[in-house]
C-alpha cells in the first residue's frame, strides 16, 4: 500500500466533507505509522467531524500524551470533550490549549470554545 497516496486521498475525502471516508482510508496507516502524528491528527478530526468522539478522543489523547506542547491537540481534546458533555474535562485542556496559542486577537476558536465551557462548568475565571 503506498501510505502517501492513501494519506492525499484520505485529505481530499476530508475536505470535500467526507470524514467516515476519510477516517477509514486513515486508520491503517495510522496502524502502519502510530507515531506519524499528522496522520493520527486528521484522523482524530475525522472523528470529531462524524461524530465519532469516543473515538475522537482516544486519538487525541494519544497525540498530547507524546506531545504535551501540541496546542491544537489539546484545543480539539478539549471540544471532543465539550461535546461529550463533559465540560470539566474539557476545561482543563481548552485551558492549557488557549494558554500556549498566542494571538494577538483575543477572541478566537481557542478564547471562545474556553469562555463557553467556564461559563457551562459556571464561571470557572482565567
Amino acid at each position: 500500500m503506498d501510505l502517501l497516496a492513501e494519506y492525499r486521498r484520505a485529505t481530499l475525502f476530508f475536505e470535500t466533507g467526507d470524514p467516515i471516508g476519510a477516517a477509514r482510508l486513515l486508520e491503517p496507516i495510522v496502524e502502519a505509522e502510530p507515531d506519524n502524528a499528522a496522520v493520527r491528527q486528521l484522523l482524530a478530526r475525522a472523528y470529531y467531524q462524524s461524530a465519532q468522539l469516543s473515538r475522537a478522543e482516544q486519538q487525541l489523547r494519544e497525540l498530547v500524551d507524546r506531545n504535551p506542547s501540541d496546542h491544537y491537540a489539546h484545543h480539539v481534546l478539549g471540544r471532543t470533550l465539550e461535546r461529550l458533555n463533559r465540560h470539566t474535562d474539557a476545561l482543563r485542556h481548552l485551558r492549557i490549549a488557549a494558554a500556549m496559542h498566542s494571538s494577538e486577537n483575543d477572541d478566537n476558536d481557542y478564547t471562545t470554545a474556553l469562555r463557553r465551557v467556564e461559563t457551562r462548568v459556571g464561571g470557572g475565571g482565567r
